[in-house]
């Protein structure tokens, strides 16, 4: 079972001699890769101590970064701080509902002011 790390610890280790960041929910150790990375110390500074899914995947990583960072996986994000998202079916069929609610009550009233 991997090791559960609440988003507060993360939040500590956020210098350049201690950094960590999350990706998809999972804590990486990178301080030792920080002069490696290819695109640049910043990069990684920029997202130390929080979430860096989003930078992460607006650059397109290849593959092979993505196998290179189990070296530096060091476990999970506490369940408890992984913030909730609601499935895209969710929501179609909640703005289906509500759309089909407004034109119901829109047809109720038309056919009520003709009478």
């Amino acid at each position: 079972m991997s090791k559960e790390i609440t988003l507060a610890t993360v939040k500590e280790h956020n210098k350049s001699n201690d950094l960590w960041i999350i990706i998809e929910n999972k804590v990486y150790d990178v301080t030792k890769f920080l002069n490696e990375h290819p695109g640049g110390e910043d990069s990684l500074l920029s997202v130390a101590g929080r979430d860096g899914t989003k930078d992460f995947i607006d650059v397109g990583h290849s593959q092979d970064a993505r196998n290179m960072m189990k070296k530096y996986y060091i476990g999970d994000l506490a369940a408890s701080d992984i913030k909730k998202k609601v499935p895209l079916k969710e929501i179609g069929l909640a703005v289906g509902a509500i759309f089909l609610g407004i034109t119901l009550v829109y047809l109720l009233k038309r056919g009520l002011a003709k009478n």
